[in-house]
C-alpha cells in the first residue's frame, strides 16, 4: 500500500493575509473560491509538490486549532 500526505488544513486567523505570505514563498494558488457569503476556500502547493495546504474559513467559526485572547502566564511565555 502506498500512503501519501496530500492535503494538509492549516489554521488561520486571516485568510488574504496567509494567502499572500505563502505565495510570497513560492506556493502556487490552486483554487481560492467564495463558497457561499460565509465560506472561502484556499488551496495553494509548493512548485513540484503533490501535498496542498487549504485554509477553509467561515464566518463566525474560530478553526480547529485556533487560540483567542492572551497566552497563559507561564516561564515560556515570559520568555518570548
Amino acid at each position: 500500500m502506498d500512503w501519501r500526505l496530500e492535503l494538509v488544513q492549516v489554521p488561520v486567523s486571516d485568510v488574504d493575509r496567509a494567502k499572500a505570505f505563502y505565495e510570497q514563498a513560492g506556493f502556487v494558488a490552486e483554487h481560492d473560491f467564495q463558497v457561499d457569503d460565509r465560506i472561502r476556500f484556499v488551496q495553494l502547493t509548493p512548485p513540484g509538490s503533490q501535498c496542498s495546504i487549504i485554509f477553509i474559513t467561515s464566518a463566525g467559526v474560530r478553526p480547529s486549532g485556533m487560540r483567542t485572547g492572551s497566552p497563559p502566564e507561564s516561564s515560556t511565555a515570559r520568555s518570548y
